[in-house]
């Protein structure tokens, strides 16, 4: 059974940093492709970036060059690093896996993810 287990949000002032991290277990594919949502009340589910079994990485235009998405294989350890951050960047942050190693181009596709994580709050204050 797969299991994804987000941790490291916080609340964080405008300008700060955070690194989340989602444990991943339980999955046959070596190096699906896995990627990080976030979502805030009243609206919907929203991609922030992916990153295919080779490694291939996407951003959403409004965290692209401040966010990094990374993989850690031997700990089975998906990263987002967030810099710079800004108050609207507040929101649950989901960590998803494909059962695929392709993510395909469109960074905000939550239908075409199997699993999902219990989600990591940010909160930025201005």
């Amino acid at each position: 059974q797969v299991q994804l287990v987000e941790s490291g949000g916080g609340s964080v002032q405008a300008g700060g940093s955070l690194r989340l991290s989602c444990a991943a277990s339980g999955y046959t594919l070596s190096r699906p492709c896995m990627g990080w949502f976030r979502q805030v009340p009243g609206k919907e589910r929203e991609g922030v970036a992916t990153i295919s079994s080779a490694g291939t990485t996407r951003y959403s235009d409004s965290v692209k060059g401040r966010f990094t998405i990374s993989r850690d294989n031997a700990k089975n350890t998906l990263y987002l690093e967030i810099n710079n951050l800004k108050p609207e960047d507040t929101g649950m942050y989901y960590c998803a896996l494909r059962d695929s190693y392709f993510c395909g181009s469109n960074v905000d596709s939550p239908s075409v993810f199997d699993y999902w994580g219990q989600g990591t709050q940010v909160t930025v204050s201005s």
